[in-house]
């Protein structure tokens, strides 16, 4: 096992990504973030964009797993869709690389292929976000280091689907039939502790939490729903 991903096996990885019109939507801010992650003793980062992963990288001594965040044609999130972006990120300094390992196009190639692509041409550590188990074999296959269950609910077709609570169903399953050859990460709307908790007790290698950590603006409206309900 690559020790990338041993140094954070069931512990936690913070997401420390803003989008928009957020004031933390910027590399110093997230850093800071990361700092804070650092200080209340998460085992890893993810964050997305060169500048900010930079910035991340100086401010703390944790492994990163970096991103870039695209566009499929139907408007859909692709995460590190170019062979460029894998080349930038592990410059950059990325121990991990995060791409989409769904079947959806990107350069002519789905999810699985673009993997065995890159593992024949770079020398990277590959975390391959899926949506369904057929996915996570696939990628597998085509030589992933690790799967993570990111996308379940946020692919066309699967929009909203389990958008309320962590697809623990599909973390079973790639825990059950992959378990044993590569990490399994547990990502997508896990909000609690318990939640995490609860991951980990299914086999997740680790825990990704970063909207309940890093969007202010996002806790806030939860508890505000819940005091109008």
């Amino acid at each position: 096992m690559k020790e990338s991903f041993n140094s954070f096996r069931k512990g936690l990885i913070v997401s420390c990504q803003a989008e928009g019109n957020s004031p933390f939507n910027n590399p110093g801010d997230m850093a800071k973030f990361a700092v804070c992650a650092q200080m209340g003793g998460a085992s890893a980062i993810r964050a997305e964009g060169l500048q900010k992963i930079r910035a991340i990288l100086n401010a703390v001594s944790l492994p990163l797993i970096g991103l870039i965040k695209s566009s499929f044609p139907d408007g859909s999130v692709l995460i590190t869709g170019k062979e460029k972006d894998i080349t930038d990120l592990v410059e950059a300094g990325c121990q991990v690389v995060a791409l989409d390992g769904t079947f959806r196009l990107r350069e002519h190639m789905d999810g699985p292929s673009f993997i065995r692509h890159i593992k024949s041409n770079h020398q990277v550590n590959l975390l391959a976000d899926v949506s369904t188990l057929e996915e996570g074999l696939a990628c597998l296959d085509a030589g992933a280091d690790a799967v993570a269950t990111t996308l379940s609910g946020y692919t066309p077709g699967h929009q909203g689907a389990q958008r309320n609570m962590p697809d623990f169903k599909l973390l079973k399953k790639l825990v059950d039939h992959l378990g044993e050859q590569i990490p399994v990460i547990a990502e997508g709307r896990i909000n609690t502790p318990e939640l995490a908790r609860e991951a980990i007790g299914l086999g997740a290698w680790a825990v990704v939490a970063g909207t309940a950590i890093t969007r202010p603006q996002t806790i806030t409206k939860w508890y505000k729903d819940a005091i109008k309900a």
